[in-house]
């Protein structure tokens, strides 16, 4: 199995939305940005798959050495060898790769977040970086398409969070802000034991709002002249929205269920976003 193709396995795998955005990008940029996917992959599986936390810090240090490896012209995972061809066509930095790594090692350290400003880092980390690396695999001629980028991640993980909420909970892992969770009156138990209620619709009303400003403010701030390269980030953001909406539609319940759009139906949306942008 070449690099390429162990990449795109794992993108395939998955079943996750970006892999539709991916289908409609010109072969080297669609390699580029299943190889970055493939890689964020493997970092995260390290953590969410691997009970013990010693082993999990231990093979996190192992990839920072790999990304070293790679920006020396030496990768030996299939991950980093298909990004070692990504390398010579894109800028992709070294420490905003690391720094993906460092984001998913704060799950090893912290399961609760006190407010918004400490999960924003977290956020940054695992969806903001991995944005702006996506922005430079699109193309770009305007700076400002990095703020978009920037923005247009953080609302993809906001939405993975409340989309989530149940499930990360039964792992022990808390992403909603404690200060909020205090102000809707909302308590950890009623997460852990999938009890609805309706501070609980609030909290998470709010959080959709939150989310859904951010997809509006990146969307903004998206320079016209870089809205047909940035198409693939423009389908991820349909699929995510639309899933958002199912959410509301379903009031919320996020606790004993995971809300999730049909493939069909991520293809259309694909489709008709690439066609509109």
């Amino acid at each position: 199995m070449t690099p390429d193709q162990y990449c795109q396995d794992r993108a395939a795998q998955s079943g996750s939305s970006f892999y539709y955005s991916f289908l409609f990008l010109e072969p080297l940029r669609r390699q580029a940005i299943t190889a970055l996917y493939a890689f964020c992959r493997e970092v995260d599986d390290v953590v969410d798959e691997c009970p013990d936390v010693n082993l999990s810090r231990a093979q996190l240090d192992w990839w920072r050495g790999e990304v070293q490896a790679l920006f020396e012209g030496r990768p030996s995972h299939p991950v980093t060898q298909a990004l070692a061809t990504s390398l010579k066509c894109f800028s992709l930095p070294q420490e905003q790769l690391l720094e993906i790594i460092d984001g998913m090692e704060m799950d090893l350290d912290n399961a609760r977040y006190a407010d918004f400003k400490a999960l924003h880092l977290y956020c940054y980390r695992v969806a903001s970086v991995v944005g702006l690396l996506a922005a430079e695999i699109f193309g770009y001629t305007d700076r400002q398409t990095l703020k978009y980028a920037h923005d247009l991640g953080l609302a993809f993980q906001l939405t993975n969070i409340i989309r989530d909420v149940g499930e990360d909970a039964r792992r022990g892992r808390i992403y909603l802000p404690q200060d909020e969770l205090a102000r809707f009156g909302v308590a950890e138990d009623e997460l852990l034991q999938a009890r609805y209620s309706d501070n609980f619709r609030q909290l998470m009303e709010f959080q959709v709002e939150r989310a859904t400003g951010l997809y509006q403010q990146a969307f903004a701030q998206l320079p016209a002249a870089d809205r047909k390269a940035q198409r693939a980030g423009l389908i991820m953001a349909a699929i995510y929205r639309a899933t958002l909406d199912e959410i509301v539609k379903d009031g919320c319940r996020v606790l004993d269920r995971r809300t999730s759009l049909p493939p069909l139906r991520k293809l259309w949306l694909a489709g008709t976003t690439w066609l509109k942008a």
